[in-house]
């Protein structure tokens, strides 16, 4: 009972902040590397990343597996996810339809995520990651691929070195693979599995 009565409301009018929400999130896909303000008309856990915690709240049902990195496992965060939602939590990515790795957490391989298949490619995961700040229109990343005119450049701050080649390798296996969010406290970017990174490193 005492867990409840410190349980923070979720959002301030349900279907009205779930449509805002969804609307973000399929422009973010729409428009890949474009960063995006989430709309955040809900009172948010204390640990996690606004934008993250808004965008799963709009997302998860109680049909819905997620996996948490280990810094958001037993944090208010997953309380308060589970509470609103009715999701699932489940330790094993590959079981997930969605992972929301925390900032500063290990990445998980992408590769080991769910991958769907060529007759069912909705059938994969999508992978929300916390990152420190996205800059647009900075040296970086250039992004190329549909949503995108001729191509867009990104900066990232805070992910992890590798994701450029595990995001080349799971852009390769096309039409199945995983999407990915990248969220700050406050805005999102999505990265459908069709889109192109090319790094400053390539």
């Amino acid at each position: 009972m005492n867990a409840l009565q410190n349980m923070v409301a979720g959002f301030d009018h349900e279907a009205f902040g779930s449509q805002a929400v969804f609307r973000t999130a399929l422009q973010a896909l729409s428009h890949p590397g474009r960063p995006l303000e989430m709309p955040l008309n809900m009172r948010l856990p204390r640990q996690g990343h606004g934008a993250a915690a808004a965008l799963l709240l709009g997302l998860l049902d109680a049909d819905t597996p997620v996996c948490l990195s280990p810094g958001l496992v037993g944090s208010d965060a997953a309380a308060w996810l589970r509470f609103h939602t009715g999701c699932s939590e489940v330790a094993d990515v590959a079981q997930a339809q969605f992972i929301w790795v925390g900032q500063g957490d290990a990445l998980p391989l992408l590769h080991n995520l769910r991958q769907g298949s060529d007759a069912y490619p909705d059938q994969s995961a999508t992978c929300v990651i916390e990152v420190q700040n996205l800059h647009a229109d900075e040296a970086g990343w250039r992004l190329q691929g549909p949503g995108i005119l001729g191509e867009r450049t990104l900066r990232v701050q805070g992910l992890a070195a590798e994701f450029p080649n595990q995001w080349s390798r799971n852009h390769a296996g096309f039409p199945c693979g995983v999407d990915v969010f990248l969220v700050t406290a406050t805005h999102i970017v999505g990265l459908p599995r069709t889109t192109r990174i090319i790094s400053e490193e390539s």
